[in-house]
């Protein structure tokens, strides 16, 4: 018997709580009041049974609900983590020494490529260009390291010797034994053997150099607001440099200088209608030049021509369509261009875009285009950022320089400007051409580096300060502690 009530008290009470569960899921006694105070026993019995967990009792009020992403939430989210890696202090710094390393790189690829059929012709072996590309890049990597190490004091002591060997070396040019004349043009200087030298090149960073200082030591005594100040003795010196890189015929040189001038003005404030009297005295020079000259006319008539014209006067023009136009989408391959065996001339210089074009297609094209884009967007942002106005004439010079010189190349491969005889800077050939602008591209890392968030990240990321930093971070444990 007491077994038998044992077995059975459980049973019963299992009942008991089966019956109490179906009145209080029953539709007509969970109306009032009495519902809540049915169903509260019956669920604790069957949690004491093992089966049921009891409720979790909700809040007054609304119930929280998980809030929902907002449409669109991939794309948002995306634009949001682009927008804080564009804005994180080191952005600047990174695309400069990557856009201008990429550039080179691939650069003596395509002077390699381009320049193969150019040597055997005249009867080189097939890397001769490449050689001296090569070691032109390795000099302007060390002159690159060079200034970006450089502080700004020291950058502004080294802009007057410049601006002197400059001037000296292009006045070199023009005599006679000493200056040599290369495609019509009495700009190289003969330094023996293989190697010549353009101080012409020199000259356009002299002259943001020694700008950018002039330009910071009158705004520091507050003289920019007096159109004197601001005109004598940047023009005039400009002008000199101008009148001796057309001395020699360059056309296309004389067009950067006088873009680097402009930049500079603009960088200091001048006002619309000084800018514009500047522009329209450099115009007018401009036009007597071109209009005087049949070369440089021929140059002008040969824009969006699709024909060679009499006389072949447009070949090089045209060819360079031709050469853009066989690449299609990703081009015929590394080293296969056409255009190069004798039909295009100066493929691994002025028109090495073309080339590029052509083997690569319209994606190496776009490549090389986002590469100057990034370079010239982190050109402006360091110009933008900084305090120190010899760091921000500076780079907006030198940003002005390689953006200018690379819409003129590519404007004229395009047949959208005439052609002017400039190289795309740090990818055509031509080393007088790199290592002044592998050193510009040092300034710019330089001025990067300097900004005060650039340099606390850079400081973070040594070693040791790391090191100090996180011993300081973490809490001391007691002795017994493992």
């Amino acid at each position: 018997m007491p077994a038998e009530e044992s077995s059975a008290a459980p049973r019963g009470d299992r009942s008991r709580a089966t019956a109490a569960i179906s009145r209080a899921f029953a539709p007509p006694l969970l109306a009032g009041a009495a519902a809540p105070a049915l169903l509260g026993p019956a669920l604790r019995v069957r949690s004491a049974n093992g089966s049921r967990r009891p409720p979790v009792p909700r809040s007054k009020g609304r119930s929280p609900r998980t809030p929902r992403a907002p449409r669109g939430g991939g794309v948002r989210r995306l634009y949001e983590q682009a927008r804080r890696a564009w804005d994180r202090p080191l952005t600047a710094y990174y695309l400069i020494l990557g856009a201008g390393l990429l550039i080179t790189v691939l650069g003596l690829v395509m002077v390699y490529s381009a320049s193969m059929i150019k040597a055997l012709e005249l009867d080189k072996p097939g890397t001769y260009f490449f050689r001296k590309q090569f070691l032109a890049a390795v000099i302007g990597a060390g002159l690159m390291a060079l200034a970006a190490r450089m502080p700004a004091k020291l950058h502004r002591a080294f802009a007057y010797p410049l601006l002197l060997g400059a001037v000296f070396l292009m006045m070199l040019v023009q005599v006679p034994g000493i200056g040599m004349s290369v495609n019509g043009n009495r700009n190289w200087l003969y330094l023996g053997g293989p190697f010549q030298l353009q101080p012409s090149e020199f000259g356009k960073l002299a002259l943001v150099l020694w700008g950018a200082d002039l330009l910071a030591r009158k705004q520091d005594k507050r003289l920019l607001a007096q159109w004197k100040h601001m005109l004598v003795p940047l023009v005039p010196v400009a002008f000199m440099l101008l009148g001796l890189i057309m001395l020699g015929g360059d056309m296309g040189t004389a067009i950067i200088l006088t873009a680097i001038l402009f930049g500079l003005l603009w960088l200091a404030g001048a006002p619309t209608r000084l800018f514009a009297g500047v522009l329209g005295f450099a115009g007018v020079i401009a036009f007597v030049l071109i209009k005087t000259s049949p070369n440089r006319m021929s140059r002008l008539a040969c824009i969006g021509a699709s024909e060679p014209g009499p006389g072949d006067s447009c070949w090089q023009a045209v060819h360079g369509i031709y050469a853009l136009a066989s690449g299609g989408w990703f081009g015929s391959g590394l080293g296969a261009s056409v255009e190069k065996w004798g039909q295009l001339p100066e493929p691994h210089t002025d028109f090495i875009f073309a080339i590029t074009g052509e083997e690569l297609g319209l994606a190496g094209t776009l490549s090389v285009l986002a590469l100057f884009a990034a370079l010239g967007y982190a050109g402006i942002r360091v110009a933008g950022r900084t305090e120190d106005p010899f760091v921000r004439y500076a780079a907006g010079g030198v940003t002005t320089w390689i953006t200018a010189q690379a819409v003129i190349n590519i404007g004229a491969v395009l047949g959208l400007l005439p052609i002017a005889g400039v190289p795309l800077p740090l990818f055509s050939y031509g080393g007088s051409a790199l290592l002044p602008t592998m050193f510009a591209v040092g300034l710019l890392i330089a001025f990067a580096r300097e900004e005060p968030a650039a340099k606390a990240a850079l400081a973070m990321r040594r070693p040791g300060v790391r090191w100090k930093t996180m011993r300081r971070r973490v809490k001391k444990r007691p002795s017994g502690e493992r």
